[in-house]
């Protein structure tokens, strides 16, 4: 029996964690037909199937589930691997790669981004805006800023700023249809909220008024959806206060609803805490950010 090669194993891993093989190519970067000739070729070489193919797609074999644990664990071993030699480095030139929502990757770092690499040119910085939760303990970024405190152990988190958030509507939509006073007057107007999210329910039924998801004219779990629709005029919505405070269209509504702030965490794994460059890095966007 031949030793199976890691790259087809990490296919393997990618096919059951996704369900698909296009799945998996999508998050490997392989092609589908590529990713089916990795199984294939790992199922001969192994001498047992792996997935069982059905008519709802590719379902994992008992066999592949234990050896799925397996691969797992090696996988694990070799993130630690990469990570404590990436912790190892002294050098300030390279790349560090940075996660952020939507909202923050467009409008809070590339002000504080373009100071950094004014300082520190020869660092190259890599941007994924995503409200999606990367995984840092597999070095799929280096440094993350969520909206929510990371639970991980092996993770360093600080608190940077809590972003108020309130109603605004724009001047526009207020000429039309007028600004409610009251959490009563709401009914008829048009609602820009959450998809899945029920913070802003949450608020309002906290308050006696029984909102619903149904009440959502316009409905999207990105924040910068919300404030792209509030600024055109599409109906009332939340924003963060100082987003809206620089545009001198919007105005605030419905003072009495206190929607919970936003926390902003900023997250690196604390392997890399020996590495110049992202503790560089790290230690320049903490000190911008806690100005928020």
């Amino acid at each position: 029996m031949a030793t199976p090669d890691w790259h087809r194993l990490r296919t393997f891993l990618a096919v059951v964690e996704e369900g698909s093989l296009s799945g998996a190519g999508r998050k490997l970067g392989l092609s589908q037909p590529t990713a089916g000739r990795h199984i294939e070729h790992l199922e001969r070489s192994l001498e047992v199937r792996l997935f069982e193919r059905t008519a709802r797609g590719l379902q994992v074999t008992a066999a592949g589930a234990e050896l799925a644990g397996h691969v797992s664990a090696m996988r694990a071993r070799a993130d630690a691997i990469s990570r404590i030699a990436a912790g190892q480095s002294e050098r300030i030139e390279g790349t560090v790669r940075i996660t952020a929502s939507e909202l923050v990757s467009l409008y809070i770092l590339p002000p504080i981004l373009a100071a950094l690499r004014d300082r520190h040119p020869e660092i190259q910085l890599e941007i994924v805006p995503s409200d999606a939760t990367a995984n840092l303990l597999s070095r799929e970024a280096d440094i993350a800023a969520r909206m929510f405190r990371p639970t991980q152990e092996d993770l360093i988190a600080r608190k940077m700023a809590e972003l108020p958030v309130a109603a605004f509507a724009h001047k526009t939509y207020i000429a039309r249809f007028g600004a409610p006073r009251t959490l009563a007057d709401v009914s008829g107007h048009h609602l820009i909220g959450d998809d899945r999210n029920t913070r802003i329910i949450d608020a309002a039924r906290a308050l006696g008024f029984p909102l619903s998801r149904n009440d959502f004219a316009i409905r999207s779990d990105s924040y910068v959806v919300h404030w792209k629709a509030v600024c055109a005029g599409l109906g009332i919505g939340f924003c963060q206060k100082w987003l809206a405070g620089g545009h001198g269209d919007l105005v605030p509504v419905l003072p009495e609803l206190d929607v919970a702030p936003l926390p902003l965490w900023l997250t690196a794994h604390q392997d890399l805490k020996t590495s110049r460059r992202i503790r560089l890095v790290f230690d320049f966007l903490a000190a911008r950010l806690t100005r928020l």
